[in-house]
Order: structure tokens, then C-alpha cells, then sequence
């Protein structure tokens, strides 16, 4: 499988999480006043779907050590396509929470399976540039939906932006069966049942380095969501921008993180992945810090806008990196590896967000939550994912060792 083949297909893959959350946002105020709801309600639609995301890879992941990465994908791609059509029937917000928090389940297989994949054909600095290059597509979800789902809201209301979905969802299933080879020989797969899939979880949870990169990455999937989630009211509500403008400003931003990935992909060859780490993590906690100030300040849309463009190119610096770094011993577990790594991501943040919104989802209350989780995440890379890198390089047992060197994959 070719590296510009892989990038497409895998990138493609990897945007369901954009386009489950991106492609509505604009429509959230909407969908609150269609129900009659409160504004963190709303956004309870998106943290169900995240928590079905995080959850779903649980499962997901071990399945595609045990059965190929292929099978496991078009199924969980098909059932996304489904699920979307009963959001989109829903009529009632409980049954919209229910189905979103299913479609999230189906959409997990696109978000773990696609890393197990790229884990599976390139490892240490080449894997870190890898993750960087499909930034450029999946990170282009995020550009074209809100953009597209503010051009959709004038057409259709939010039940035709899951019709929509379903039909993406539809177009992923063909990709998956006419543009994805098997990556996982059947020699690397295990034969047991559940025992072995707990046994293979538990070997990943032994992994100090991996565990820790887990919890940073929980802490920035908080600060992450918080952006996600409290963004579009804080624009829309608190400075009074239309949907179409919003998704301008939340298309800026994605292309921040863009290029954010790139600018990585460019330095991992000569800092290495556990450099870049840092540098990322340490970068996008000033950058909270300059918007907590800002929305302290009461500074104007422009200014918010801007320091989230800014707190979403830093954070693209060291993402790709930080599961580098927390792959590196887990081959041909990679699935469940992936599975745990991205469930911290996605089970923290959407929880902790809209509660953080209880009171109003303001700039300031954005900006704290986003500064908090930041600080937190610098903490745990510091003094545990620091130390913990530093060992593995220094473990001359280590078959990763030269991977994650800053010459390894010229």
C-alpha cells in the first residue's frame, strides 16, 4: 500500500469524528430550540456521540486484532451510515442522545482502526510523520463541514445534516472494501476470545509510557471539547456571529491544526517524536493562557478568534507525537493499543465540558476549562511521559529504541 494511498484512505477514516461533530455544529442553537432544551443538552448530542466514540474503541480495537482490520471497518462504517438515519428520525431529544450515543459506537471503528492500520505499515519517526500527513486529510473535515453545514442550514434544517451523514457514511463502506487491503496477517492475529483480548489490554496498561500519554491526553481531550463544544454558542450567542461566519472562524482553526501537523512533520526527523511532544503540549497550554486572558479582558470576537487559531496549530504539533510515542512497543496489538489511547480522548472531555457549561457557555467559562485541562496535560508530559520516554530510549533491550532516535526514518 502505497504512503499517498494510505494517507487518503486513512485520512478519509479518521474524519468520522469531525464529520459526526463539524458538519452540525452550526446547527446546535437550532437543535435547542427545536426541543425546547437548554443549551448544555444540546450539547449533550455531541458529547454522546463522543462517549459512544471512546467506548465503541474499546471494542473495536481488540476486533481487529482478532479478525483483520477490514472486517471489523465495514461493519462499523455500514451501522454509522444507519445510526445516521435515526438521528436524524429522532423525535425526541432522549432518542436523539440514544442514537447519537450508537452512532458513536459504529464511528469508533474509523478512529481506532484507521491508527492500528498506520501502526501497522510505519512505526517510530516514519509513523509520526505518517499521523502528521493525514492531517492534511482528515484535518480537512473540519475545514469543509461547518463551512458546509452553514451553507446546509440554509436549505434544511438539522435533521438534513444527519441525512447527509448518512449518505457520507455510505460512501466510506465502498471505500473501505474497494481501497483497503488487509494489513494484519493472520499469522500476527490472535485465535483466543476474551481472555486474550483482557490479556493484550492489560500488557498495553503495563506500559508506563503508553498509560501516561493516555492520561495527558485526556486532559487535552477536555480542553479540546471544551473548544468543540462551547464554541459555536460562545461566537454565535455571545458575539453575535451568523452560522456562516462561525464556520469560517471554526474553519480557520482547523487549518491551524493542519498546519500545526505539518509544521511537526517537518521538525520530528531532527527533534524526534518525543521532542515534539513536549514542545506541543507545553505551546498549546501559553496558548490557553493567552485566551483565558483575552476573555478575561473582554477582548472582541476578532481576538477569541484568533488565540483559538493559535491554541489549535499548537496543539496539532503534538498530537501525531503523542501516539507515536505510546505505540511504540504494541505491534501486533496495536488495535487494542489505539483503542485505549483514543478512549481517554474521547470519554473525559465530552463529560466534563458540558458541565463545565452548566452556567452559560461564555468565553471566559471556555477559556478557564480549556486553561485547566491544558496545564493539567503539560503536568502528566513533564514529569511522567518526560521520564517515561527517556527510559525507553535508554533500555538497550528496547526494539523501539532507535525508532523514536531523532535520525530514525531519514
Amino acid at each position: 500500500m502505497s504512503t499517498l494511498r494510505a494517507m487518503l484512505v486513512l485520512g478519509l477514516l479518521e474524519a468520522f469524528g469531525p464529520l459526526s461533530m463539524d458538519l452540525y455544529l452550526p446547527h446546535l442553537p437550532q437543535l435547542a430550540r427545536s426541543f425546547d432544551v437548554p443549551d448544555p443538552l444540546a450539547q449533550a448530542t455531541m458529547s454522546a456521540c463522543m462517549i459512544g466514540l471512546g467506548l465503541g474503541q474499546l471494542v473495536t480495537g481488540p476486533l481487529s486484532d482478532r479478525f483483520g482490520r477490514r472486517r471489523p471497518l465495514a461493519i462499523g462504517v455500514a451501522a454509522f451510515a444507519v445510526l445516521s438515519v435515526g438521528c436524524a428520525l429522532a423525535p425526541t431529544i432522549e432518542l436523539l442522545l440514544a442514537a447519537r450515543f450508537l452512532q458513536g459506537l459504529a464511528g469508533s471503528a474509523g478512529i481506532v482502526i484507521s491508527l492500528a492500520v498506520a501502526r501497522d505499515l510505519f512505526t517510530g519517526v516514519a509513523l509520526s510523520r505518517m499521523l502528521s500527513l493525514l492531517l492534511v486529510v482528515s484535518g480537512t473535515a473540519p475545514i469543509v463541514a461547518p463551512i458546509v453545514g452553514g451553507q446546509l442550514a440554509y436549505v434544511m434544517d438539522w435533521r438534513g445534516v444527519f441525512w447527509v451523514l448518512g449518505g457520507i457514511g455510505v460512501c466510506l463502506v465502498v471505500l473501505v472494501v474497494v481501497g483497503l487491503p488487509e494489513t494484519l496477517e493472520h499469522a500476527e492475529r490472535h485465535e483466543g476470545g476474551l481472555s486474550v483480548a483482557l490479556a493484550h489490554a492489560s500488557a498495553a496498561l503495563r506500559d508506563r509510557l503508553l498509560v501516561a500519554v493516555l492520561l495527558a491526553g485526556a486532559a487535552g481531550g477536555v480542553a479540546f471539547f471544551s473548544y468543540l463544544s462551547m464554541s459555536s454558542f460562545v461566537m454565535q450567542e455571545q458575539f453575535g456571529l451568523s452560522p456562516q461566519a462561525f464556520s469560517i472562524v471554526f474553519a480557520a482553526c482547523a487549518l491551524a491544526s493542519i498546519a500545526g501537523g505539518q509544521l511537526s512533520r517537518a521538525l520530528v526527523p531532527r527533534l524526534g517524536p518525543a521532542r515534539m511532544y513536549l514542545t506541543g503540549v507545553t505551546a498549546t497550554l501559553a496558548s490557553t493562557g493567552v485566551l483565558l486572558a483575552l476573555a478575561a479582558a473582554d477582548a472582541t470576537a476578532a481576538l477569541i478568534a484568533g488565540a483559538l487559531v493559535l491554541f489549535m496549530l499548537l496543539a496539532g504539533i503534538g498530537g501525531p507525537n503523542g501516539s507515536t510515542l505510546a505505540l511504540a512497543r504494541h505491534g501486533a496489538r496495536a488495535g487494542t493499543a489505539a483503542a485505549l489511547l483514543g478512549m481517554s480522548t474521547f470519554l473525559v472531555g465530552p463529560v466534563v465540558a458540558p458541565l463545565a457549561a452548566i452556567g452559560g457557555a461564555t468565553a471566559l467559562t471556555m477559556a478557564t476549562t480549556m486553561a485547566i485541562a491544558a496545564a493539567l496535560a503539560a503536568a502528566i508530559a513533564w514529569f511522567v511521559v518526560r521520564p517515561a520516554a527517556r527510559a525507553l530510549r535508554q533500555d538497550a533491550g528496547a526494539d523501539v529504541s532507535t525508532e523514536l532516535s531523532p535520525s530514525a526514518g531519514h
